[in-house]
Parts: C-alpha cells; sequence; structure tokens
C-alpha cells in the first residue's frame, strides 16, 4: 500500500517544527513501528509522524498543519481500535513523549502530560494511596480515554474520568495554547469533558487525586449460562457502589489458567473491584460467587486483596486481528436476551467473538446529563458486542451479525459511547452526542475549530 504524497515536503515540516520535534515519515526505517496501532491490524498510513517534546512542538505543527491544509491525527498512547491515532495521509501527533507525571500529595492534584499511560499514572499514584479513575487497561493512554468520557474499574464508586478533570493545556486549531478549567474557558473545558479530540491537542492534563487504599479485585471466570450471564448483571447492579463489574462473555482463550476441557467454550470473565472497606468486600461479593455457583463454581478465582494498580497490570496483548464492533447502551439483560446472546455467540464463526457488559450506576450517575460533554449518565449498562478476523475485509463480512446482536441486546435504548465507536461519522457522533449536547459542541467546534482540522475522530461537525 502506498502513501500519496502530501503537498509540502519533510524539509518544510521539519523547518517549521525548527527543532522541537522529531518526523518520521514513509521513507524511514522506522516508520512501520511508529505508526502502528493496538489492538492490531489497523493499516492506516499517515503522511507523517511527528513526536514533540513539549508543547511548544504541537503548536508548530499544528500551525504548520493549519497553513497547509493538513488533516491532524493524534495519539497518545496509541490504543484505538479502528485507527484514530494514525489517519491515512495525516500529520500524526504523537504525544508519547509527553510523559511528564507531577502528584501534589499534599493538594490531592496530578498534572500529567498527554502522552502518560493509564497504568503508569496508576501506579505512581498507587505508591502515595491515591488514585484518579480511569479504565480497565494499563496501556491505554490517558489522553483519549479522557477525553471520550473514562469509564472503568472504579466507574461505580468514583465516577468517571471526566469527574475527576480539573483542568488542562490545549492546543486549538490556531497554533494557540490556552490554559482551560472552569472559569477559563469554561465552554471548552465543557466540551473536553467527553467531547474526544474535536477541539484541539491536549498537551497537559490536571486531574484530582483520591484516597484509594488497597481493593478487593481480578478475574471471576464461569460457565456461561443465561441465568449466569443475566443473575451477574442484576447483582452487579444491585450491589454497593463500591463494587464495580466489566463482565466479558467469549469463548475462552487456551490459557493456562482455564481447564482445557473449557477452551474454546462459552464462558463469562467477570472483571471485579470492590473499593470499599476490605472487611465488608465479601457480603459485597456473595451474590456474585452464589450466581457464579449455580454452575458448579468458578473456572478460575483470582479475586483477592491487593492495591489497585495491581488491577492495571498485564492486559490483552497486541494482536494482528481486526475487530469490527458496535457499542451501545441497554436498561439490563434478562435470561431471554442473555439465551439469545449465548445463541449467537456460538452459531458466530468468526475467530473471535464477544460481548462486554459495563454495569454503571452509582456514582456515574450522580452527576447531571448536561454537566458535562457525556450525556449518557443515566444508562445503566454499557455494551459492546465485536468480533474479529485476520483482515479488514474479514471482519468486514462480521458487521450485519455485530450490528444485529447490539441492536438485540440495547433494548430500545438509543445511543453510543465515544470512546467504543468503530468509525467517525455523522450517524456515530450524533449517538454519541444527542440533542442538546450536539448542538453545544457544534456552537464550541465552530469557535475553536471552524475547519474542522481535528477530524480524526468520532466527529463533530462546527455548527
Amino acid at each position: 500500500m502506498s502513501t500519496t504524497a502530501p503537498p509540502w515536503s519533510p524539509a518544510d515540516l521539519r523547518t517549521a517544527l525548527d527543532g522541537s520535534s522529531s518526523v518520521i515519515v514513509p521513507q524511514d526505517e522506522d516508520y512501520t513501528a511508529a505508526r502502528t496501532i493496538g489492538p492490531g491490524g489497523v493499516e492506516h498510513r499517515p503522511a507523517a509522524i511527528v513526536r514533540p517534546t513539549g508543547v511548544t512542538g504541537v503548536a508548530r505543527a499544528v500551525r504548520f498543519a493549519r497553513d497547509a491544509g493538513a488533516e491532524v491525527g493524534v495519539r497518545s498512547g496509541g490504543h484505538s481500535v479502528f485507527g484514530l491515532g494514525a489517519r491515512d495521509g495525516a500529520l500524526v501527533l504523537d504525544l508519547r513523549g509527553l510523559d511528564s507525571l507531577d502528584l501534589d500529595v499534599p493538594g490531592r492534584t496530578a498534572t500529567a502530560g498527554g502522552g502518560v499511560t493509564a497504568g503508569a499514572y496508576t501506579r505512581a499514584a498507587g505508591t502515595h494511596g491515591l488514585a484518579t479513575p480511569f479504565g480497565d487497561t494499563g496501556g491505554v493512554g490517558i489522553g483519549g480515554l479522557t477525553l471520550g468520557g473514562g469509564v472503568g474499574l472504579l466507574a461505580r464508586a468514583r465516577g468517571m474520568t471526566i469527574d475527576h478533570l480539573l483542568g488542562a493545556e490545549v492546543v486549538t486549531a490556531d497554533g494557540e495554547a490556552l490554559q482551560v478549567d472552569a472559569r477559563t474557558h469554561p465552554d471548552l473545558f465543557w466540551a473536553l469533558r467527553g467531547g474526544g479530540g474535536n477541539f484541539g491537542v491536549v498537551t497537559r492534563f490536571r486531574f484530582a487525586l483520591g484516597e484509594v487504599s488497597d481493593v478487593v479485585g481480578g478475574v471471576l471466570l464461569a460457565p456461561a449460562t443465561p441465568a449466569v450471564v443475566a443473575g451477574l448483571v442484576a447483582a452487579a447492579d444491585a450491589a454497593p457502589r463500591e463494587l464495580t463489574v466489566i463482565l466479558m462473555v467469549m469463548t475462552a482463550p487456551p490459557m493456562p489458567a482455564i481447564p482445557a476441557q473449557w477452551h474454546g467454550r462459552l464462558v463469562v470473565m467477570a472483571n471485579l473491584c470492590w473499593s470499599g472497606r476490605l472487611e465488608d468486600a465479601d457480603s459485597a461479593l456473595a451474590p456474585v460467587r452464589e450466581d457464579v455457583a449455580t454452575t458448579g463454581g468458578a473456572l478460575l478465582d483470582g479475586v483477592r486483596p491487593g492495591p489497585y494498580a495491581g488491577l492495571f497490570e498485564g492486559g490483552p496483548e497486541g494482536g494482528t486481528t481486526v475487530a469490527t464492533g458496535r457499542t451501545f447502551f441497554t436498561d439490563g439483560v434478562d435470561e431471554a436476551a442473555a439465551a439469545h446472546l449465548l445463541a449467537e455467540l456460538e452459531s458466530c464463526d468468526a475467530p473471535m467473538r464477544a460481548a462486554q457488559l459495563r454495569v454503571l450506576g452509582g456514582a456515574v450517575a450522580d452527576v447531571p446529563s448536561d454537566a458535562t460533554a457525556y450525556p449518557h449518565r443515566a444508562a445503566p449498562v454499557l455494551g459492546n458486542v465485536a468480533a474479529a478476523a485476520p483482515t479488514a475485509r474479514a471482519a468486514a463480512d462480521y458487521t450485519p451479525w455485530v450490528e444485529a446482536l447490539a441492536d438485540r441486546l440495547r433494548g430500545g435504548r438509543d445511543g453510543m459511547y465515544a470512546n467504543f465507536a468503530l468509525d467517525g461519522g455523522e450517524p456515530t457522533a450524533r449517538a454519541a452526542y444527542p440533542g442538546g449536547t450536539w448542538a453545544r459542541l457544534a456552537g464550541i467546534k465552530r469557535a475553536y475549530d471552524p475547519d474542522n482540522m481535528f477530524r480524526g475522530n468520532v466527529n463533530v461537525l462546527p455548527a
């Protein structure tokens, strides 16, 4: 696959950057590695990859792109299932060099560069018994995760990542670096909390830190039956808010810890985090364990006390498969819906197929739906159906299956979560940002990026 030459030269770009960033172009030996996006299979080919060492480099690159009429892509951690961090023909800003992290332990705040990963941040804060809620995977960059909302293992107890964002440094489309918070540029601050990368390049985030002692967490794996899947969703929804449960219904991978006779059979993997008092963990987890016991007990029980940061260790390995998927919200999953889900997973021949169910509520729902650009506060469950195959063409064949199953599970509730979207087109964006949220974001987009230079995202069009 070739990359169409842009109407500017690498020499011009390097001159404009004036030593503030390194530049990688398709002719360079390290281009293939530099453009690689996790979890794998994305074949986008940017025209150039710029690696700034500070806000000056970001601002110069943005001004160059503006004058050259180039699209700007932004990479934080490099985790994007449809390659937003490496758009074809774009000038990609790889922020991984902006990895500074300053913790104000007495003040309970942290300032993090736009290239810091959730795992690095969580480990550093954890040494002081502190945390900011991120997702559930350590290798994900905090940039994209935060801007899209941030739903993770502390969601029910502490809320979303955006609920802990205090301010940001943002380079907007005119190449200016703005200091943004609730008092300075409050409209842009509102939009950054859930509106994605539509409004500029965030070079620094300032977060609130909360005290998080040891938690009880880990993975509980059990055979998947309609009763177990529906029961786990119900138990997680009824649990005290200090318990967050993320369910993955899938075929069991060939892991040594899983009994060999279950490899390739349908299981439900519950990723649990109890962040309340340790002495209350057993009673809080009892309904979950009782539900699993109906199938004869857990196939794997990795739930134990330990540091919160330990839940961000490991995680899925990158691969070469390409995913197709559909995100949705639902009010719940009863036995009929669970039976349909299991039947579909059983009959599908995709090499990998799964449904994830994140039970929300708690602190997520405490925030008014219009307080941030994430409008889905009242949704009880966030879901995602995915199928993966070795090539993009093969994966696309499963798109109708994915969409049909997601539509059945959503049960009539509309909406999508921007961070799990598989494309950035207008229908997807309007589902992620419906009604008044879309109108307000479009107005802010017009003010800060009227020419839609930042469009490598779930794209909000300028009003």
